[in-house]
């Protein structure tokens, strides 16, 4: 049974391997766990004590909000745990007059389905940066 938790606590490096597959430089677990910890808001996916899913959101705590990350593990998608993460934390950002997310064309669709609208946006990627190669 999937449980959902906002709090890190008790979460260690060792229980969120298997997340960032594909990606040509992830990040390793430990700068993983780092970067939940210094977001603003976190809502993790856990099955018993493995981490399974997790979105994250970086705000200024007034009007805006960013969403970098949600990534569900391969063996867990298709069950709703996505959705589930994505209702959660809009939930949290609830009363922001801006909550962004970047995403990749394949699930432009998926973030419709919340309300989310298309715009053009710029972004800068540092691929050399050390907390990219883990």
């Amino acid at each position: 049974m999937i449980e959902y938790r906002t709090s890190l606590e008790g979460i260690t490096p060792d229980l969120l391997e298997g997340f960032f597959a594909g990606w040509p430089t992830p990040p390793s677990v430990e700068v993983h766990l780092q970067l939940l910890r210094h977001s603003a808001h976190v809502v993790l996916a856990v099955e018993g004590v493995r981490v399974v899913g997790f979105v994250n959101a970086l705000s200024d705590g007034v009007m805006a909000a960013y969403i970098p990350l949600l990534e569900v593990l391969a063996e867990y998608r298709g069950q709703g745990i996505g959705t589930g993460l994505m209702h959660r934390m809009l939930e949290l950002l609830q009363g922001m007059y801006m909550i962004d997310v970047v995403c990749d064309e394949a699930v432009v669709p998926f973030y419709r389905r919340f309300g989310m609208l298309r715009l053009n946006a710029m972004v800068l990627r540092n691929h050399a940066h050390p907390a990219a190669a883990g």
